[in-house]
């Protein structure tokens, strides 16, 4: 599965409503460290395909949801657990330092 684009819509639908585990990056096109780290996000959207729900979120299109999250720094990536953030990690380094903050908040 590949990571989906999500508007406020589908981030409805997708993380709120899903009821499942997810993890959101919220980005920006202009953002050099955003396109750098974005195809590990893009991994782990495969690794964990059909057990957890990743996406993006850019922060241009969808400002609302930016402010709503208190997104300030990008990349941001949360984790949504039942609907509800759980915790956030801000401009990540590297896809293990990514896949250590889902698995320090989701056994799945």
């Amino acid at each position: 599965m590949e990571m989906l684009q999500m508007d406020g819509e589908r981030f409805s639908r997708e993380v709120l409503a899903a009821g499942k585990p997810a993890l959101v990056e919220f980005w920006a096109p202009w953002c050099v460290y955003c396109r750098r780290i974005g195809p590990a996000v893009g991994q782990l959207a495969a690794r964990y395909a059909g057990r957890l729900t990743v996406g993006q979120v850019n922060i241009d299109g969808e400002p609302a949801l930016a402010e709503r999250y208190g997104i300030e720094v990008v990349p941001t990536l949360l984790f949504f657990r039942d609907g509800q953030p759980a915790d956030r990690a801000v401009a990540p380094a590297s896809l293990a330092e990514i896949e250590d903050f889902v698995t320090a908040h989701w056994k799945g």
